[in-house]
């Protein structure tokens, strides 16, 4: 009876759990698909895009702004959100072939550009390299960095970087270690760019000369407790090169990382592989406004992640914060 049983069951084809079960198909399109809303509320509908033509990873181009769970994220936040309903079950697998095997039903090919990669085939994937450039002083080497901040026991420690987009455009990102929250900051273009000729050792007007990313960063990160602004961890990039007179406003200590040796700054440089999604290579960063690179980060922090036990990093915030008696700060919108 038993050897029955597992034959039958094991028999194709067999009807995907999707499109059985449509409560758990409007879940899985919602976090791999869902729209993006400002800290108020308003749906943000990105940048317009073209029709999907089911190319293979779309490169220097736009692509759609989505609440953009992965499958993995979606598959192990299930239990937790249902605890006790087991009929929402599924794994990141089925999820994958949904949307790649043809046949599998439910979900639609289009949806493979929510994913991260974008990629309209499963190939292995390839990891780049950034090459870290500058000079800094032999005191604030990532050597003379608390060792508290390396076992990401206490939260407050930071690193962060530049996104670089088309026309010497970028984004400043932030991320916390232990909690892997991310901040944005916004680097909007300075007057006179594009307009005004440019000026031999004038003030640069792309939005992240030195002055202006101390200020930027400046502000973003005094919105922060100060219990979570002890350290930041920046690439070797000249931006930060006022980085005594951030330390000065801010009380944030700045650490710079090794020449060529971006793993020192590992979770950031996760997190800027994240936001390549929004924010592809080659595209013009520019062109977004403070709310929606604000919508972008309450996506990304609202994403449970596997090394937080499938929590939020705003959960993960929020959990340390109230225990210090500071609920509130760390919200997704």
């Amino acid at each position: 009876m038993a050897q029955w049983k597992a034959e039958a069951a094991a028999r194709r084809p067999k009807t995907a759990k999707l499109v059985e079960n449509q409560r758990l198909r409007e879940y899985v399109q919602d976090r791999l698909a869902g729209v993006l809303r400002a800290p108020d509320g308003t749906q943000i509908t990105g940048p317009a895009v073209a029709a999907w033509k089911g190319r293979n990873k779309p490169r220097r181009q736009d692509r759609r702004w989505s609440t953009a769970w992965s499958p993995e994220q979606i598959a192990n936040r299930l239990p937790i959100e249902f605890a006790d309903d087991e009929s929402m079950r599924i794994s990141h697998e089925a999820i994958y072939q949904a949307l790649y095997i043809q046949g599998r039903g439910a979900l639609k090919r289009e949806l493979v550009t929510c994913l991260r990669t974008g990629r309209a085939l499963r190939v292995p994937r390839a990891r780049t390299r950034n090459k870290p450039g500058g000079h800094v002083s032999a005191d604030v080497v990532i050597s003379q960095r608390p060792a508290e901040a390396a076992d990401r026991a206490v939260p407050g420690h930071w690193e962060g970087d530049l996104i670089i987009g088309l026309g010497r455009s970028a984004i400043g990102t932030v991320v916390e270690r232990t909690t892997r929250y991310t901040k944005l900051v916004h680097l909007p273009r300075a007057e006179g760019w594009g307009t005004s000729p440019p000026v031999k050792n004038g003030a640069p007007l792309g939005g992240y000369g030195a002055v202006a990313m101390k200020d930027a960063l400046a502000a973003t990160m005094t919105t922060l407790p100060e219990q979570l602004r002890r350290t930041l961890t920046w690439d070797r990039g000249k931006e930060l090169a006022q980085h005594a007179q951030f330390k000065a406003e801010t009380g944030i200590a700045v650490y710079f990382a090794e020449p060529h040796s971006p793993w020192q700054r590992g979770t950031n440089e996760n997190h800027n592989g994240l936001l390549r999604q929004y924010f592809p290579k080659g595209t013009d960063l520019s062109r977004w406004t403070a709310e929606e690179i604000a919508a972008v980060e309450i996506a990304l922090n609202g994403r449970p992640r596997k090394v937080l036990d499938w929590k939020t990093p705003a959960e993960a915030l929020a959990e340390h914060l109230q225990s210090q008696g500071q609920a509130g700060v760390a919200t997704t919108g």
